[in-house]
C-alpha cells in the first residue's frame, strides 16, 4: 500500500519534494521542539496519482486522512465536529517551491452547526465563534464549491444596511448566525448541493479543492513565469487551528529573521491583536510593526525572537515565519527561506559570509542570475498600481516610460527638445538606429527575441518590447490601436521590457543601484566558474561598459553596426556604385570610419581577445523599408533619392534574406568589402602594437558552410592582413575562424576545423535553421500556442534546445577538437547570456560565452552556478 499521509513528526525539511516546502519545513520544526500546532501532510505524489487518475481520489487515501485526523485528534484532545469542545483544521497548499498566494486554503474546517456552539461555549464568545462559521461558508463556497465571491459580499453589504450598522464587526451573534443560514443557501442555489455538514466530507472536499488548485490560472502562470515543473503537484497541509483573535490576549503576525528589502541583520515583520493571519496579509487592519509587539506581549516577544534565532542558525538562511499567539501562547505556523529583493539578497550573503554562517560557495548559489538582472535596469515600481493594455516579448529588459514617436527623425528631435521618447514601430531597421539611440525604450509590433530591434535594444540597455501583435500601428497617421483604444503621437505610455508590459500613461519606475556587495560576489563567482565570459560590443562604448562589467573580451563585433546612423549614405553609396572606382571610393571612406571604430574597441580591450565578424547582413537592410517607400510612391510624397533607392531596394529584396546573399556569400560576391574591414582592422591593430598596446584579434568569417568557402576568404584575409603589416613594419599575432550558424557547418565541423582557428556558435541562426522557424514571424504569433499547449517546454531562442540545437553544437565540439585538438571555441548568440543555457555552455566544454554589456554580469554568476552544478567537464581554459 502507497503511503500518501504522513504526520508533521514523521518528515523532515530534506523532504519538500514529498512534503513540499511547507509540510517539510512544519516537520522540521515539529522535531526541533516548536511550538507548531498539531498536523498531517499529504503527499505530493497522492496529488499526482489524482491527476494521473483524470481527478480522482487515488483508493485509499482518505482512509489513511482518517487514521491521520484519529491520531491528530488524540494529541489535540479535540474531536472535529464536537459540539463542546470541537477541533478546528486550515487546510492548506505547500508545493516544492513556494508559490505564495497561488493555490487555495481553507481555514476553520470542522465546524457545523453542533460545533459551533462548542466553539462558543469554550471562547465564552458567541460572536466570535459565530463570525467564524460564516468566514468558513463563505471561503469554502467560494473555494471549494466555486461560488461567486461577490454573493456573498452582496449578502454581507444588504445585511450591514438592514441592521444599521457601520460595519459587518457591529453585527451582532444573532445577525451573524442569519447570516451563516443566508450564505449556506447561496451555496446551495449556486452548487446544487447542500453545503456539507459532516467534517469528514467538508474534509474531503478541501483536499480535492488543493489539488485541483495545482492546475488552476493562477498557479499555472506562476509556474511559467519562474520556470517551475508542472509535474511536481502539491502537497496538502491539514493543520490543527489555533486563533488570534480570541481577544486582547491573542494576536497574530509574519515575522522575517533579516529584513528582506534591505538586508538588515535586523528582525523585521508585522503583528496585530485580535486578529487572524488573512487580516496581515490582507491589509484590512493596519498592523503594527515587530517590536512593538514587546509593549503588548513581552513575554511571547521574547520567545519568537529566540525561536526566529534558532531557526535562522538551523536553516543558515533568512527564515520567513507565520505565528499566532492564543491566549497568551506563542504558536509558530510556519516557516520557509524567506523571499528577499535582489539588493537584500546580495547583502544576507556577504553579511552571513562574514559572520560565518555560509562559505563563498553557498553565498553564489543563494543570489540567482534573475536577481542582478533586477540591479541593472529600472523596473516598475511594485506598488504602482495600473492597467496593462498589451503585452509583447519582453525582448530587453527594464522599465520605461516616454512620449510616443513613430520615426526615428521624430523621435531624435523630440530628445533634441528635451522630451523622454519611446520609439513605437512597426519594426526597426539600420535606418532606425538614431531614433533608437535618442529613445527611453522600444516597442514593436512585429519581431522576436532576436529581431533588429531586440538585438539593438539588448546591446544599448534600452528597455524593449516586440512582436506586441495587439498593436495595429499607422505611421503616417501617427497613431496605433489596440482595440477601441487609440493612443496619438505625444501620448505618454510605459513599458516594461522585463515583463512585456505596455500601459498608457506614467507608471513610477525604480532604479535599483548595485552595491559593494555586487562586486563581492561576482568575485566569488569568478574564483568558481571555469567558463570565460566575454561581451557582444560593437563601439568603443559598448567595449568601455563591458570591461567595467567584467568581460574578459569581445566574442561578437558585428561591425555591419559601424555603417549606422550618419554612416549609412555611405554604404548605400557603395550599394549603389556602377563603376568599380565608386564602389572603391565608397569603400574607402567606410574604411577610415571603422578604423577609427576599431583602434577605439582594440584599446577598450586592451590584453584580451575580440572577436570581430566581418558584415553579415544582406544589402537591402541598409536600404529604406520597401513598404514605406511604396506607400510614399502611392501618395505622391517620395523624393527622388527615394526613388534611386527604391530601385536598389528592389534589386537587392530577397524572398528569404536570411538565406540568401548574407555572410561570406556577399563577401565573395564583393571581394573589395571584406578586404576593406580586414584592412581597417588590421590597421587598428598596428596603431595599438606601435603604440604600445597589446592587440589580441580574431577574425571571424559569419555563415560558412563549406570547407571550401572558408579557404577562399581565409586566403583573401591573410592576403590584406600581411599587406597592412608588412606596411606598417609591425607583425601583429591574429586568428581567423568562423561562426557555426548552419546545421552543415555544424556536422561538417571536423573538416572546417582543418583550416579554422576557433569557432563561434551562432545560435540565433543555427536554432533558426534546425528548426526551420523564421524566428521574427513566429515568436509573436507561434509561440505562445507552442507554449500554451506545451509543444515545447519553452521557446528555442529564449533558452538554447538541448535536444536538437545542443545535439549539433556536441557534434561540433567533438569533431573541432578532434582534428584540432587546441580550437577555441564559444558561443556568441543571445543564448550567451541566459543562464540555463550557460550551464549547457559549460557541460559541453566551451571556453567561453559571449552576451549583451548588461547581461555580463548574469552570465559570470550562471557560469559559477554551472560549475557548482554540472557533471560536466568543466574544465574550460
Amino acid at each position: 500500500m502507497t503511503k500518501w499521509v504522513y504526520a508533521f513528526s514523521e518528515g523532515n525539511r530534506d523532504q519538500k519534494f514529498l512534503l513540499g516546502g511547507k509540510g517539510a519545513n512544519l516537520a522540521e520544526m515539529t522535531n526541533l521542539g516548536l511550538p507548531v500546532p498539531g498536523g498531517f501532510t499529504i503527499s505530493t505524489e497522492a496529488c499526482n496519482e489524482y491527476m494521473r487518475l483524470e481527478n480522482a481520489m487515488p483508493a485509499d487515501l482518505m482512509e489513511q486522512v482518517s487514521a491521520a485526523r484519529t491520531n491528530l485528534e488524540t494529541a489535540m484532545g479535540k474531536v472535529l465536529g464536537d459540539g463542546t469542545d470541537p477541533l478546528l483544521v486550515s487546510v492548506r497548499s505547500g508545493a516544492a517551491f513556494s508559490m505564495p498566494g497561488m493555490m487555495d486554503t481553507v481555514l476553520n474546517l470542522g465546524l457545523n452547526d453542533d460545533s459551533v456552539k462548542g466553539l462558543a461555549q469554550q471562547t465564552n464568545n458567541e460572536r466570535f465563534a459565530y463570525d467564524s462559521y460564516r468566514r468558513f461558508v463563505q471561503m469554502f463556497s467560494k473555494i471549494v464549491l466555486d461560488v461567486p465571491g461577490d454573493l456573498f459580499e452582496e449578502a454581507m453589504h444588504d445585511l450591514v444596511e438592514s441592521e444599521g450598522v457601520e460595519n459587518e464587526t457591529k453585527l451582532t451573534p444573532a445577525a451573524l448566525a442569519g447570516l451563516v443560514v443566508t450564505f449556506k443557501a447561496i451555496a446551495k442555489k449556486e452548487s446544487g448541493i447542500e453545503f456539507p455538514n459532516d467534517p469528514l466530507e467538508q474534509l474531503r472536499f478541501a483536499v480535492e479543492a488543493v489539488f485541483k488548485s495545482w492546475n488552476g490560472r493562477r498557479a499555472r502562470d506562476y509556474r511559467k513565469m519562474e520556470n517551475i515543473s508542472d509535474d511536481l503537484g502539491t502537497a496538502v497541509n491539514v493543520q490543527a487551528m489555533v486563533f488570534g483573535n480570541k481577544g486582547d490576549d491573542s494576536g497574530t503576525g509574519v515575522a522575517f529573521t533579516r529584513n528582506p528589502s534591505n538586508g538588515e541583520s535586523a528582525p523585521y515583520g508585522d503583528f496585530l491583536v485580535n486578529a487572524q493571519g488573512e487580516d496581515v496579509v490582507a491589509g484590512i487592519r493596519m498592523t503594527e510593526p515587530l517590536n512593538a509587539m514587546g509593549n503588548t506581549f513581552p513575554e511571547c516577544h521574547k520567545e519568537l525572537l529566540a525561536v526566529m534565532h534558532q531557526l535562522e542558525q538551523h536553516y543558515r538562511d533568512m527564515c520567513d515565519i507565520e505565528f499566532t499567539i492564543e491566549q497568551g501562547k506563542l504558536y509558530i505556523l510556519q516557516t520557509r527561506v524567506g523571499k528577499r529583493t535582489a539588493a537584500a539578497a546580495l547583502r544576507m550573503a556577504v553579511d552571513m559570509h562574514n559572520e560565518g554562517m555560509i562559505e563563498e560557495r553557498e553565498g553564489v548559489k543563494r543570489v540567482t542570475p534573475a536577481q542582478l538582472d533586477q540591479l541593472l535596469h529600472p523596473q516598475f515600481d511594485p506598488a504602482a498600481k495600473y492597467t496593462v493594455l498589451a503585452k509583447g516579448l519582453n525582448a530587453s529588459p527594464g522599465a520605461a516610460v516616454g512620449k510616443v514617436y513613430f520615426t526615428a527623425d521624430t523621435a531624435e528631435a523630440a530628445r533634441e527638445a528635451g522630451e523622454r521618447v519611446i520609439l513605437v514601430r512597426p519594426e526597426t531597421s539600420p535606418d532606425d538606429l538614431h531614433g533608437m539611440i535618442a529613445a527611453e525604450g522600444i516597442l514593436t509590433s512585429r519581431g522576436g527575441l532576436v529581431s533588429h530591434a531586440a538585438v539593438v535594444a539588448r546591446g544599448m540597455g534600452t528597455p524593449a518590447i516586440c512582436g506586441a501583435d495587439a498593436l495595429k500601428i499607422d505611421v503616417a497617421g501617427k497613431t496605433f490601436r489596440v482595440d477601441g483604444t487609440v493612443v496619438n503621437e505625444g501620448d505618454v505610455i510605459s513599458i516594461s521590457g522585463t515583463t512585456g508590459e505596455v500601459v498608457i500613461g506614467e507608471v513610477a519606475v525604480v532604479t535599483p543601484e548595485p552595491t559593494g556587495d555586487f562586486a563581492i560576489v561576482l568575485g566569488w563567482a569568478d574564483k568558481i566558474r571555469t567558463l570565460k565570459v566575454r561581451t557582444n560590443a560593437d563601439l568603443p562604448e559598448d567595449a568601455v561598459k563591458a570591461r567595467e562589467f567584467g568581460a574578459e573580451g569581445i566574442g561578437l563585433c558585428r561591425t555591419e553596426h559601424m555603417f549606422l546612423g550618419d554612416r549609412l549614405p555611405l554604404v548605400q553609396k557603395m550599394i549603389l556604385a556602377s563603376t568599380d572606382t565608386e564602389e572603391h571610393e565608397a569603400l574607402e571612406a567606410l574604411r577610415v570610419q571603422q578604423l577609427e571604430d576599431f583602434v577605439g574597441i582594440l584599446e577598450a580591450m586592451d590584453g584580451l581577445p575580440v572577436t570581430v565578424r566581418l558584415l553579415d547582413p544582406p544589402l537591402h537592410e541598409f536600404l529604406p523599408n520597401i513598404e514605406e517607400l511604396v506607400a510614399k510612391e502611392a501618395n505622391g510624397t517620395i523624393t527622388d533619392e527615394e526613388k534611386v533607392l527604391f530601385a536598389a531596394a528592389r534589386v537587392w529584396q530577397e524572398f528569404n534574406p536570411m538565406l540568401g546573399t548574407r555572410g561570406c556569400r556577399l563577401g565573395i560576391l564583393k571581394p573589395g568589402l571584406y578586404r576593406m574591414q580586414v584592412r581597417a582592422l588590421m590597421q587598428a591593430a598596428c596603431q595599438r602594437k606601435l603604440a604600445g598596446g597589446n592587440p589580441i584579434v580574431e577574425i571571424m568569417i559569419p555563415l560558412i558552410v563549406t570547407r571550401s568557402e572558408f579557404d577562399l576568404l581565409e586566403g583573401w584575409t591573410r592576403e590584406e592582413a600581411a599587406k597592412v603589416c608588412q606596411e606598417a613594419g609591425v607583425e601583429v599575432d591574429y586568428v581567423v575562424g568562423t561562426m557555426i550558424e548552419t546545421p552543415r557547418a555544424a556536422l561538417t565541423a571536423g573538416d572546417i576545423a582543418k583550416t579554422a582557428e576557433f569557432f563561434s556558435f551562432g545560435t540565433n541562426d543555427l536554432t533558426q535553421m534546425a528548426f526551420g522557424f523564421s524566428r521574427d514571424d513566429v515568436e509573436s504569433r507561434m509561440m505562445p500556442v507552442y507554449l500554451e499547449r506545451k509543444l515545447l517546454p519553452v521557446s528555442p531562442f529564449e533558452e538554447l534546445d538541448r535536444d536538437g540545437v545542443g545535439r549539433l553544437v556536441q557534434i561540433a565540439v567533438a569533431e573541432g577538437r578532434a582534428a584540432r585538438p587546441g580550437i577555441k571555441l564559444g558561443i556568441c548568440g543571445e543564448h550567451g547570456g541566459n543562464p540555463a543555457s550557460v550551464h549547457f555552455c559549460h557541460e559541453v566544454g566551451l571556453d567561453y560565452v559571449s552576451c549583451s554589456p548588461y547581461r555580463v554580469p548574469i552570465a559570470r554568476l550562471a557560469a559559477a552556478h554551472a560549475a557548482m552544478d554540472s557533471t560536466g567537464p568543466g574544465t574550460n581554459a
